[in-house]
């Protein structure tokens, strides 16, 4: 558990692979169908918070795959855990008294409290403290249950986005193109402009049209400026309320382009319009699946093709990566897997020692 500490996927992954686990087709069409489902919740629940129903869906997607993901791991445990080892020592005794009185005062169900590695449960991943700050007894059954109850959760999400400050009607942001040669050495969200300046530097929308009004000052993001470029946006205070959830930039542009997704009409692209900066773009989760599928006739002992790249799939990774002359560093991206599809499947070798 501890060293997961230092493991969170937002900020140790590429922005290419990291949307691509997130934002996929499969996550899409299932937004899509958690939204017609939970249609007349969400509507009743941007009525009252302002927070448009995609959004909703987007956080509830990232956060447990649409309740399907909720966590295993007994909270009460894992942050009595946390708050002994490891940094934020502090913070995490503040999240287990949270817990605690969470069992105390007959919220949750204590076989209910399970989640994260790191403390966080519900369909929509609260920490504890959050749970009081934003919990909602949206179907009115006397209890704030974000756990067995959808219109709990997601009303609770909204609520969440409200106290961060969301602005009802504004865009979170979109995607822009800039001028040839435009300096970006300076681009950050926080550094926010109005729309008209941007405008004046020659700033457009991805496929070329003006920049709306429906968001009055913005930030620059480009998240892969580091290396080379790639998509870039205008966020606004929208997007800061989505930054807010998980502290990560690339986690508020996976919410806010899966609720782009779940919005727009079937078939629209999953990716951005400008390609990211690489020529060995990252997977989906259905071709994790695969690759591991691949490793597993190769006899690697990784489990089960489950799409989720852990460290014994990583380790397998890096055996196919020599093998295959490859730079072995573990990554599970559209060479390897290009290269492994083709590649003749080696016999295995037992050991009868």
């Amino acid at each position: 558990m501890l060293v997961l500490l230092n493991r969170q996927p937002e900020f140790t992954l590429p922005v290419w692979d990291y949307l691509a686990m997130l934002v996929d087709d499969e996550r899409v069409a299932d937004g899509r169908a958690a939204y017609g489902r939970w249609h007349d919740t969400l509507q009743k629940i941007a009525q009252q918070s302002g927070v448009a129903p995609e959004i909703v869906v987007g956080v509830w997607g990232v956060e447990s795959n649409f309740g399907q993901n909720l966590g295993g791991r007994p909270l009460v445990q894992s942050l009595a855990t946390l708050s002994c080892f490891g940094r934020r020592q502090s913070y995490f005794r503040g999240e287990f008294a949270a817990a605690l009185r969470i069992l105390q005062e007959g919220h949750i169900a204590a076989d209910k409290l399970s989640g994260s590695w790191a403390g966080a449960f519900g369909q929509t991943q609260f920490m504890p403290s959050t749970f009081f700050r934003s919990a909602v007894d949206f179907d009115g059954d006397g209890r704030r249950d974000i756990v067995d109850s959808v219109p709990d959760a997601l009303a609770s999400t909204a609520k969440f986005l409200q106290n961060a400050g969301w602005r009802r009607g504004e865009a979170w942001g979109f995607e822009v193109r800039l001028p040839a040669g435009y300096d970006t050495s300076g681009a950050s969200r926080k550094a926010k402009r109005p729309i008209a300046a941007w405008r004046a530097d020659g700033v457009t929308l991805a496929d070329g049209a003006p920049l709306p009004d429906s968001l009055p000052r913005a930030g620059l993001l480009v998240p892969a400026r580091r290396e080379g470029g790639g998509p870039a946006f205008l966020v606004g205070r929208n997007f800061d309320a989505l930054f807010s959830y998980n502290a990560s930039e690339n986690y508020a542009l996976a919410i806010a382009q899966l609720s782009n997704l779940v919005a727009a009409p079937a078939g629209t692209p999953i990716g951005f319009v400008q390609p990211w900066p690489t020529d060995d773009p990252g997977l989906s989760r259905a071709q994790n699946r695969e690759l591991q599928a691949l490793l597993l006739t190769r006899g690697h002992d990784i489990g089960s093709a489950d799409g989720l790249i852990g460290a014994r799939t990583r380790e397998a990774i890096k055996t196919e990566q020599q093998r295959l002359g490859m730079e072995a560093d573990g990554r599970a991206g559209q060479k390897l897997l290009a290269a492994l599809r083709g590649a003749e499947t080696p016999p295995r070798r037992y050991d009868f020692g």
